[in-house]
């Protein structure tokens, strides 16, 4: 199977093209860099994802927050019941953990802004 992709890592957004058998990948094209080779099979075999998203505030509205590193892509509906179960103190500023090592991924979830 072929999996084209376009490369995230910088701006030249190189087109990859990615030959799979199953979850392995045989091999990777189109890349400039080693870099784009990595994220290609990365992406391809165990993908993850930085959560961006708000908590909810103790006496109402929502703090924006994320992950402080990626955590799987399959994990990011999880991840989200949790933060949304989380009641956020109202004086949370920029940089404090609100979820400490969210499912057991080594992320934590920390405020992007002050309340």
């Amino acid at each position: 199977m072929i999996r084209e992709l376009t490369c995230i890592v910088c701006p030249k957004g190189c087109q990859l093209k990615v030959e799979l058998e199953g979850k392995e990948v045989l091999s990777v094209s189109g890349h400039t860099c080693r870099r784009g080779e990595e994220y290609a099979k990365a992406e391809c075999v165990a993908p993850m994802r930085t959560l961006t998203t708000t908590a909810p505030l103790v006496g109402g509205g929502v703090i924006p927050c994320k992950t402080d590193r990626t955590i799987p892509k399959e994990l990011l509906f999880d991840c989200m019941k949790v933060v949304n179960e989380a009641r956020v103190p109202a004086n949370v500023k920029a940089g404090d953990v609100i979820v400490e090592n969210i499912l057991g991924t080594g992320a934590n979830v920390v405020a992007t802004a002050n309340a």
